[in-house]
């Protein structure tokens, strides 16, 4: 890397690193306000405060495309200001070699955001989660209230308690036959999951329909097949926000086996795997824009800044309305989801081209 790449670079991790710190103390204040709403026996002001940063890391990095736009933006502009990059264009540096300079930064920033989506942002966020449920209910459940409900054939699964340990227990099984008649329900305090996805309940209540009569009988315990495994236990009790790209992956493939809706969850990895794409759109686009396109003394700094901001909440409106639509409309989500990363990519382009270096 020569000393002009190593330049820009800094220069553009400082104006990353900015535009981040602005914005989690922006969104970290309006969410620990907003959470203060939900104070509720010893879920207190403290605790509120470990909530809010142990979730601001998904929700600001959530942004990143943003943050990459006002960043570069912010670096190449305040450059630009102090004509240095008037002295890079007159030295004869061509258009290509800055933008490699802008790529290697830009490639880093991706492997970085990708590393924080899957190790680093869920599971903070789960973490944060599990804390307000346990502190506002004085309960050591990590199901929400209501428990979770899950379809197989004609077999319905209630699962009303997830114990500390992720051991389940309050459990319903209702099957119908071909009919839509109930025909057999059982009621277990709790159950031993297997690896191969049997269940083991346990202080089993069972009600069977045989020949016309509803038969009720006790069992110590009584094994059921075809149920969660142990690894997607821990899925029940999450948010998508909560979950990592492989766990998001790996539960809308479970969801799809079982016939369930799994829409939301494959458009929510989606989104997030290509997010790191997005980043790369959203610095190419900024290139141009910092330069100022024709002369370079036509906008000022805060101009660009503007121009940025009004672009990032733009995309970020336009891609929320692509994103619903694709889903309304039934449409293939990996091409919903890289769409508004396309159409930057094509802005991005078309700008560079008429760009005066």
């Amino acid at each position: 890397m020569t000393i002009l790449q190593r330049y820009i670079a800094g220069r553009l991790i400082r104006g990353w690193l900015l535009v981040f710190l602005v914005l989690a103390s922006v969104f970290g204040l309006l969410g620990f306000i907003q959470e203060l709403e939900r104070v509720r026996l010893d879920y207190n002001a403290g605790a509120v405060a470990r909530y809010t940063l142990l979730t601001l890391p998904q929700r600001v990095l959530s942004l990143a495309p943003v943050i990459a736009l006002l960043g570069t933006i912010t670096a190449l502009a305040g450059l630009d200001k102090s004509n240095e990059l008037t002295v890079i264009s007159c030295a004869g540096v061509p258009l290509r070699r800055l933008l490699l300079a802008i790529s290697v930064p830009t490639l880093g920033l991706m492997v970085l955001l990708w590393l924080g989506l899957e190790y680093m942002a869920a599971p903070l966020h789960q973490r944060g989660e599990q804390l307000r449920y346990s502190l506002r209910n004085h309960s050591t459940d990590v199901l929400p209230d209501g428990g979770v409900w899950s379809k197989s054939g004609r077999r319905y699964i209630h699962l009303r308690k997830m114990l500390e340990g992720y051991v389940p227990g309050d459990i319903d099984l209702y099957e119908f036959n071909e009919e839509g008649e109930l025909v057999l329900t059982i009621h277990a305090r709790t159950a031993t999951v297997s690896p191969e996805r049997s269940w083991i309940f346990k202080g089993v209540r069972k009600k069977e329909l045989v020949d016309g009569t509803l038969r009720t009988s006790r069992e110590p315990q009584l094994e059921i097949a075809n149920l969660w495994s142990p690894q997607e236990l821990p899925t029940l009790s999450l948010t998508s926000e909560s979950m990592k790209l492989s766990v998001l992956y790996r539960y809308s493939q479970y969801l799809q086996s079982i016939g369930r809706e799994a829409g939301s969850y494959l458009s929510a990895f989606w989104q997030r795997l290509t997010m790191p794409l997005t980043v790369a759109a959203m610095v190419l686009l900024a290139t141009p824009i910092s330069a100022s396109l024709g002369s370079r003394r036509n906008a000022s700094f805060g101009i660009r800044i503007g121009i940025g901001a009004l672009v990032g909440i733009l995309f970020y409106l336009g891609a929320q309305i692509v994103f619903a639509l694709g889903q309304l409309l039934g449409l293939s989500i990996p091409l919903v989801s890289l769409a508004p990363t396309l159409v930057v990519a094509c802005c991005a382009g078309a700008l560079l081209s008429r760009m005066h270096w």
